[in-house]
């Protein structure tokens, strides 16, 4: 062959190359490996009790569930917000939210990052293709953002609302992960993205991992507890009503929540009220340190496993 003619070939054969090279990673992307553990959650509900008195008591109950069969997912954590308090409690919150979410994939927990309208920032990464490669999984209904209907939304604790009184106003051009629409481009970045986590703001591609990897277990966490952590396709609402066991963290969520509107509360106070709000209505609330830790003896080889 003519030298001419071999490096005029070259660069296209070293690109089909790459290609191939790329799809075999892409095929053989390995997942999370599934481990002994068991994970003691001191779950808080809240009902009417006794039955018929119109008075609604709290109770808690210890959830055991398998490291293997449990995800975290970590609801739109932006790196801020249209809102400026709300970017700042989000900022105070993310190193906690970090060490909770470190300590439960060292022990086998699935950790799923959702900062919606940012996966543009995430395009070609493995946490990202993880969670696009997960064929599709039939649904018992179409997976989708659930608001809250009628009966819901009357007795809805409090009004929603920025508490910033300078709250800003994004109006550049789309898509909205230019930091034109909406300011917030990626997940915030004191929670830390690694090893076989994933990344995904479709309740579509959340659903299909979950049901390839035999997860039945999901703790939420996240902003905001009003809005995307109830009405997400992969938040309280959906999740639930998908047949999913549920829990919110209640030390690792905030509102969207003005204290000038209805009830007229602190804050921290219609945080709780929300979260109440879920207990009584859809699932029930742990703590973060909860997702920590396996109960003694449980993450071991079994007795009579050989050496």
């Amino acid at each position: 062959m003519y030298r001419r003619s071999f490096l005029a070939i070259l660069p296209g054969a070293l690109g089909m190359a790459v290609a191939d090279a790329q799809q075999s990673d892409r095929e053989s992307l390995p997942n999370r490996p599934k481990v002994p553990g068991t994970l003691g959650l001191r779950a808080r509900r809240r009902a009417e009790q006794p039955p018929g008195s119109g008075k609604i008591q709290a109770s808690e109950e210890v959830l055991r569930w398998e490291v293997a069969q449990t995800a975290v997912i970590i609801i739109d954590m932006w790196d801020t917000h249209t809102c400026g308090l709300s970017a700042q409690r989000v900022a105070a919150m993310a190193p906690r939210m970090n060490q909770v979410v470190n300590a439960a994939r060292s022990l086998g927990v699935m950790i799923i990052h959702a900062p919606s309208d940012t996966m543009k920032f995430y395009e070609g990464r493995p946490e990202r293709q993880r969670m696009q490669q997960a064929p599709r999984a039939p649904s018992p209904f179409r997976v989708q953002p659930t608001e809250p209907d009628a009966d819901e939304l009357r007795k809805f604790p409090i009004a929603g609302g920025c508490d910033d009184p300078v709250s800003k106003k994004f109006t550049g051009p789309a898509p909205p992960t230019t930091r034109g629409l909406y300011p917030w481009e990626r997940e915030h970045p004191a929670i830390e993205i690694a090893g076989y986590d994933g990344i995904s703001d479709s309740g579509q591609e959340i659903y299909n991992f979950c049901k390839q990897e035999g997860i039945t277990n999901v703790a939420l966490m996240g902003v905001h507890t009003n809005i995307c952590i109830l009405n997400r396709a992969f938040g309280t609402r959906e999740m639930t009503r998908l047949g999913f066991n549920v829990v919110v963290a209640r030390d690792l969520t905030d509102a969207m929540y003005d204290p000038r509107k209805r009830p007229f509360v602190s804050h921290a106070r219609g945080t709780e009220l929300v979260i109440e709000h879920i207990e009584a209505n859809w699932c029930p609330s742990i703590l973060g340190e909860d997702l920590t830790r396996v109960i003694p003896g449980t993450d071991g080889p079994s007795s009579g496993q050989d050496d």
